[in-house]
């Protein structure tokens, strides 16, 4: 499933193996692009060719956290006991930087 705004795509990804493939085996991820991972609270970057920014929102949609510029190899990054969702994007793309609940992606 896919959803979008004027300026983001976001793949969500809210199937047991959906989540755990997430960005793996992909290069990069283009401006304006991300994948929310919902239910998720957890990530890692073992195996990924890029680093990310992850953002963490809580079970109401609002952003709890954010980690900026996770490399590859990271074997585990958690967003916290309330985190319920998880929007992964390239690391620096200032696309998602007015995004502060998980309604603001969507149309």
């Amino acid at each position: 499933m896919k959803t979008s705004n004027a300026s983001l795509s976001i793949e969500v990804a809210t199937t047991p193996f959906k989540r755990m493939q997430g960005l793996l085996g992909r290069k990069r991820l283009p401006t304006g692009h991300g994948l929310l991972l919902h239910p998720c609270n957890a990530i890692h970057t073992i195996g990924m060719k890029f680093a990310l920014d992850v953002r963490f929102f809580d079970k109401n949609g609002k952003l709890i956290h954010v980690v900026r510029d996770v490399q590859p190899g990271k074997f585990f990054l958690w967003g916290g006991f309330h985190a319920r969702t998880t929007l992964e994007t390239a690391a620096g793309d200032p696309s998602f930087d007015n995004v502060t609940t998980t309604s603001d992606l969507k149309e």
